[in-house]
């Protein structure tokens, strides 16, 4: 089945946080939500997707991936990246990184958290390094995790 990819719609907001709230439970439930679902959907709703740099991959006029990226003083970023649990492993995720390294260009950063070993291979086997663990004080569920940077200078 085909993967496109588009921007968010205002209109999306209730499937893009589905897609959230699903892969959330079903790959990182070690980490607990700090806001409970109706202000996540609040959060995707009145700011995450109006701030437009949303993108949702779409198959078969469903939803069923999202990306939200954001540009620093020093380089892009991965702020949110999920797939719905039963699309996993179909190249969506890879697709996503491909327009993000593509868009934002190199240094591209993201955090993960240190137990979600398998988005930690995810990322690695697409070229990004690990550069800064932590012990998650600074991060919102206060679990450890891990910053980790693609740099295309560095051959990945």
């Amino acid at each position: 089945m085909e993967i496109t990819l588009r921007p968010a719609f205002g209109t999306d907001a209730d499937v893009v946080a589905d897609v959230y709230l699903a892969s959330r439970e079903a790959f990182v439930s070690f980490a607990p939500l700090a806001h409970g679902d109706s202000e996540v959907r609040q959060y995707i709703t009145h700011i995450l997707i109006p701030g437009g740099q949303v993108t949702v991959a779409v198959q078969e006029q469903k939803i069923v991936g999202m990306m939200a990226t954001s540009c620093g003083d020093c380089c892009g970023s991965i702020d949110h990246l999920y797939i719905a649990p039963e699309y996993t492993g179909a190249g969506i995720g890879t697709k996503l990184l491909a327009q993000a390294k593509s868009e934002l260009g190199s240094p591209l950063r993201l955090y993960t958290f240190q137990e979600n070993t398998g988005a930690r291979r995810f990322y690695e086997r697409h070229g990004f390094c690990a550069i800064v663990f932590s012990d998650g004080v600074d991060n919102e569920e206060k679990c450890p995790d891990v910053l980790y940077e693609w740099d295309a200078s560095a051959g990945a």
